[in-house]
């Protein structure tokens, strides 16, 4: 309906912004000045003690100083009785004394139908709950009482019974001079094809009226009595009034509990509805027998920011809540979400609420997941992740879920979110006491027996200590080469605490801007730590701390130092695997030979850090000079003829 020019700014010139907003706060009197319309008040929007919310009552608008919620007098109406824009036009309008403009004639048509239509509703409600009282009724009633719904549920909610008989309330209604044509057009009756009277559509069912949001009857739904019965539950087909996708049951009661601050509940039935709102949590709805859709999402956040989904606790009930999922990433925004309440195994609301009381409702409400979160178990639960190819299939899944998110800073939250969930999944997948790596790290780590020998025990702890430091060193000073070496850092063990605690930081902000990155690692190390470790003698020197600024020299740096590292642990398996062939045969000559190579390397590794010299690739990568190069091979050598000649 459209409006004719001047009638919004009359409506505004007539009302009283001080008036509207004085229905729903307590005006603080020693704040505001009466006199000039200067009103102060808390919000009604937020929790708070202090009177932050102003309204100049001489321009029409208010504004909150803590939640920034502003508006006019049009707008506060929609706010705070989760109304649309033509209703709270027309609640003002009414109050002051303005009649609405005349609708064109087919509008008006339209309207005068579904207003016939709503009163043949209403008159279908009253007969229904008049049966419910009747001898026929006697096993719904018991029904109901084993339900936990006493006589004062069943008159809030107006519960009735259709009896078995084939025409039952169209005989009433025709008795009342309600034509065949106008039972049929609200959805009470059918017509028959073999030329008889429309009959009944709900036979031998409990019935739940459904109202629209204003209140008005519009179709019911139908619980069978008939244990043989096809359909368990029955909906009126749509009609002129009810379009199942469109509305909600219980719409009218959630909005009003919704905007008094009760959490508003999305739950899967009429039963679950009933006994949440019966139970105290009064803004409670359902679908109407089909999955969610887009329109039922868009009611829910008018009447809340973060409505709670409380599906039933089995396979069935998950996999409705990751349709929900996939139905709302799309639609998200700033501060318009889900959170996802799962219930029990094997119990809905209802169930839960007979058996712990509202306050085990509020313990499961209370532990509501974020969306990301259910999103996160949608992709993960049930599998392994122990291979690159799995962990790269759940980073393209994870991308492409994300990436329907519209608004780019929800998309960014949500991937910050994920990829910490991602992190906290392949760190536990670890032994105790390493870092976020893959099976290929530890299979390449020395085994324990090694680490205690005298093969690895000089300069191991200080050679890995050193490639690990100039590493996370390079990427502190350039964060922007993170994501490049991501998967690399996951895979580097920090002995050295401080040193793990430096490569979790960085892996949390991998994306994140530099300075935001930085400024982590300085509040998790602390300043102190962090330029000591900085202004270690081989720190220091790293050409790319030297020259801030200088991307690609970290790149190059970090590159070559996690090639280094990777040598040095294939060394140090080599060697574990020597020592452990000569177990128990090799006499003391060769144990100390062998003892004696690992100290080269070690030396080995350290000259090469610190001069230029001419160097050969060793075991594994590892570099060594000539010298030192063919004195190992031979011992080696050595190590395998003894090895076959035991066989």
């Amino acid at each position: 309906m459209s409006l004719p020019p001047g009638f919004l700014d009359e409506l505004r010139g007539r009302t009283s912004m001080a008036q509207v907003a004085g229905r729903k706060v307590l005006w603080d009197m020693r704040k505001s000045n009466q006199g000039r319309g200067d009103m102060w008040a808390p919000c009604p929007f937020h929790q708070e003690k202090t009177a932050s919310f102003h309204v100049d009552d001489r321009k029409g608008y208010y504004y909150c100083f803590g939640c920034h919620a502003k508006g006019d007098a049009i707008s506060f109406v929609r706010e705070t009785e989760n109304v649309g824009f033509m209703e709270a036009v027309e609640i003002l309008a009414a109050e002051a004394g303005m009649p609405m403009p005349e609708r064109d004639p087919r509008a008006q048509q339209k309207a005068d139908r579904r207003a016939v239509l709503s009163e043949v509703m209403e008159q279908a409600v009253q007969f229904y709950r008049l049966q419910l009282r009747t001898s026929a009724a006697a096993e719904a009633r018991a029904y109901l009482e084993r339900r936990g719904l006493d006589a004062g549920a069943l008159e809030r909610f107006e519960i009735g019974f259709a009896p078995p008989g084939w025409q039952t309330l169209g005989d009433h209604l025709r008795g009342k001079g309600v034509p065949d044509d106008q039972l049929i057009a609200a959805g009470l009756a059918k017509a028959s094809d073999k030329g008889r009277a429309p009959y009944d559509v709900f036979r031998d069912r409990i019935l739940f009226p459904i109202r629209d949001v204003r209140g008005r009857a519009i179709a019911f739904g139908g619980r069978a009595m008939d244990p043989g019965d096809k359909a368990k539950y029955l909906n009126s087909p749509e009609t002129e009034l009810f379009d199942k996708g469109r509305t909600l049951y219980n719409i009218a009661a959630a909005r009003e509990a919704a905007g008094k601050g009760r959490p508003l509940i999305l739950a899967e039935g009429y039963m679950d509805v009933i006994a949440l709102s019966e139970a105290g949590f009064g803004a409670a709805v359902a679908p109407l027998g089909t999955a969610v859709t887009e329109t039922q999402l868009q009611l829910l956040w008018r009447m809340a920011d973060e409505p709670v989904v409380a599906l039933d606790g089995d396979k069935a009930g998950l996999r409705a809540a990751y349709r929900v999922v996939d139905l709302a990433l799309p639609l998200l925004e700033a501060g318009k979400s889900l959170r996802f309440a799962l219930m029990p195994e094997g119990k809905d609301p209802d169930d839960l609420i007979r058996a712990e009381g509202a306050a085990g409702m509020q313990r499961v409400l209370d532990a509501a997941l974020p969306m990301a979160k259910l999103l996160w178990r949608q992709e993960t639960e049930g599998k392994v992740f122990d291979s690159p190819e799995r962990k790269a299939a759940l980073d393209k899944a994870i991308r492409q879920r994300v990436g329907v998110i519209k608004d780019p800073s929800l998309r960014h939250h949500y991937g910050e979110e994920l990829k910490e969930l991602r992190w906290h999944l392949f760190r536990s997948a670890r032994p105790a006491g390493k870092g976020r790596g893959s099976r290929r790290a530890d299979e390449m780590a020395p085994v324990a027996g090694t680490k205690a020998s005298a093969l690895v025990a000089e300069g191991e702890i200080a050679e890995r200590r050193l490639r690990e430091t100039v590493i996370l060193a390079a990427m502190f000073a350039a964060p922007e080469i993170l994501p490049e070496f991501e998967s690399q850092l996951e895979a580097m063990d920090c002995a050295d605490g401080t040193l793990a605690r430096l490569r979790d930081t960085l892996l949390r902000h991998v994306g994140a801007p530099s300075d935001a990155v930085r400024d982590a690692v300085r509040e998790t190390l602390g300043r102190e730590t962090l330029e000591t470790l900085l202004s270690a003698r081989h720190v220091a020197v790293i050409p790319c701390l030297r020259k801030p600024g200088e991307v690609e020299l970290a790149r190059l740096t970090v590159a070559e130092e996690l090639a280094k590292l990777s040598a040095w642990q294939g060394w140090q398996t080599e060697l574990a695997e020597a020592e452990a062939d000569l177990q128990g045969v090799a006499d003391e000559a060769l144990t100390w030979r062998l003892a004696q190579a690992a100290q080269a390397r070690n030396s080995a590794g350290r000259r090469q850090d610190e001069a230029e010299t001419d160097y050969e690739i060793g075991p594994n990568g590892a570099h060594m000079d000539r010298e030192e190069r063919s004195a190992l091979d031979t011992l080696l050598g050595q190590i395998k003829f003894d090895k076959t000649r035991r066989r």
